[in-house]
């Protein structure tokens, strides 16, 4: 029996709303239902000069061929030397919108696309667009990247910089990616995660455990003096060597010690300024700098293009030392303006929740169960039936392949390819690869992926990130009553294929140290 049910979507339209960028205490809320205004993909097909031309000889020729009519209203106007009338006034303001800047943003996969943006336009504007462009799922957690192959560094950029700006500082051969950050904002939601008691000075002045709000209070206050301070090796300036020293993270800037520990003026020394200056993960590992550790990071002012002697080369003991480190900083740098940024997608959702109950449209009420497997189509009244009438018709889509077509092999063939299609499948990628792909996106708590296994063609491995510690968990088919499952638990726990068993992981942390939460995945443009 072939049944088929009339389903119905209720579109609503988006909210849109409009603020200034010059009230801080009211940060812009974006929304994002279509591109930019006066963003365009600059791959379509561009006037040519002859017409151009032509259109402002005819624009001139009107202009001159009307008479002059004076201003009943001359009040209302600006004065002549006011920025409103002035042509050179353009020049003066950097966030003019009339000014529209080409740059080209590349994906993980090397593609890249140029676009034509506004010289106001932000990171979270331009993230925005490129979610519109590509159909990406929307979830706050994309970000551009501002990559220096031959440095060998790069960092996300803050939802509020600029994007005209960033590319100025920036070489021919450096680029912008776009790419999931995941853990952008993960130090609000888990400060003690990323903020040691023994590395925050203020901690150990209290002795006693800091709650998390006021943990983030004192960093995010201008007024309060918080410090990070602990052992960093640092390189050198010109030369390959390293020094172990202690060193001081303030709002001034980076301090180390010329006498142990000591925190007494005549002994700390400069080591970087944060006003004038981004810190950047070191990407090409310890090798060429001939790093201590594998958690290197880098302080790189912003004149500085590729001179790398220049740069204030830094290695922490661990992964939670090196993060709290750069955390800081960005904190100290940029203050109230995290939180801002942070909470702009929350207000954006209080919003539209308004708007979440689902509204039923006239046409949708008039939609009802049918039933064509008969001559004759018939309404099904049974609401039993109906809901049965859905499962098999759910039953019938899984025994569908990728195109669509009835499959007319077994429906366990479906199992062996299905997964591919999923976003958190990466294939037949290493597990340095793996690694390399969850560090870019955030390593923050249930951050996976799923890949096949090198070791075992038949097996796949679950990759998986917990407490900024990456994880592998090998899934292995199992047997029973001549059908193939896939289990990671030896069996205790079987799945027809991979997309059952992510689905199960998702609400069930089981043998899993997390329940998976955050797909590491990539986007072509």
């Amino acid at each position: 029996m072939r049944v088929c049910i009339l389903l119905a979507v209720c579109r609503l339209n988006p909210l849109h709303c409009c603020t200034t960028a010059s009230c801080p205490a009211t940060p812009p809320i974006i929304h994002t239902p279509s591109p930019p205004p006066h963003t365009r993909d600059c791959t379509g097909p561009s006037p040519c000069t002859s017409l151009l031309k032509l259109q402002e000889e005819e624009q001139q020729y009107r202009t001159s061929s009307l008479p002059a009519i004076p201003n009943p209203f001359p009040e209302l106007c600006s004065p002549a030397s006011s920025p409103t009338l002035s042509s050179g006034a353009k020049g003066l303001d950097s966030r003019d919108s009339s000014t529209l800047i080409i740059i080209k943003v590349f994906s993980e996969d090397g593609m890249g696309k140029v676009v034509e943006i506004p010289a106001d336009m932000t990171a979270r504007d331009l993230c925005q667009f490129l979610v519109y462009k590509n159909h990406c799922v929307d979830d706050n957690s994309w970000a551009l990247v501002e990559h220096h192959p031959a440095l060998g560094l790069e960092r996300c950029l803050e939802d509020h910089e600029l994007v005209v700006q960033v590319q100025a500082s920036m070489t021919s051969e450096s680029k912008f990616l776009f790419r999931k950050n995941y853990a952008k904002y993960e130090f609000f939601k888990n400060p003690l995660n990323f903020f040691p008691e023994q590395m925050v000075a203020f901690c150990q002045e209290t002795s006693g455990t800091i709650p998390p709000s006021q943990l983030l209070q004192n960093f995010l206050n201008s007024s309060s003096c918080p410090e990070i301070q602990g052992y960093l090796y640092v390189k050198e300036m010109g030369r390959k060597s390293w020094k172990k020293l202690y060193v001081f993270l303030r709002r001034s800037g980076l301090y180390f010690s010329t006498k142990g520990t000591s925190k007494e003026p005549r002994h700390l020394q400069l080591l970087a300024d944060l006003e004038d200056s981004n810190v950047f993960t070191v990407i090409t590992g310890r090798k060429l700098h001939n790093a201590p550790t594998d958690f290197e990071f880098c302080i790189k002012p912003n004149k500085v293009r590729n001179e790398v002697k220049e740069l204030r080369m830094l290695c922490a003991e661990d992964e939670q030392s090196r993060t709290c480190w750069m955390t800081a900083f960005r904190l100290f740098k940029y203050g109230i303006l995290l939180y801002q940024n942070y909470k702009i997608p929350q207000q954006r959702k209080t919003l539209l929740s308004h708007f979440s109950a689902p509204v039923r449209s006239v046409s949708e009420n008039s939609l009802v169960a049918m039933d064509f497997s008969g001559r004759i189509g018939r309404v099904i009244d049974n609401p039993v039936e109906a809901q049965s009438a859905a499962m098999e018709e759910g039953h019938a889509w899984r025994r569908m392949n990728i195109l669509g077509s009835p499959s007319p092999l077994h429906p366990s063939s479906l199992s062996g390819v299905i997964h591919r299609t999923q976003l958190w499948f990466h294939g037949r990628i290493s597990r340095e690869e793996s690694h390399k792909m969850i560090h870019q996106q955030g390593r923050v708590d249930g951050m996976f992926l799923l890949r096949d296994s090198q070791s075992n063609p038949k097996a796949f491995v679950l990759t998986l990130c917990h407490h900024q510690k990456i994880k592998h968990f090998q899934i292995l088919p199992c047997e029973e009553d001549g059908q193939m499952f896939l289990s990671l638990d030896d069996g205790a726990t079987k799945f027809t294929d991979l997309i059952q068993l992510v689905e199960f992981y998702v609400l069930n942390r089981g043998v899993l140290p997390c329940k998976l939460k955050h797909p590491c995945t990539t986007v072509a443009l």
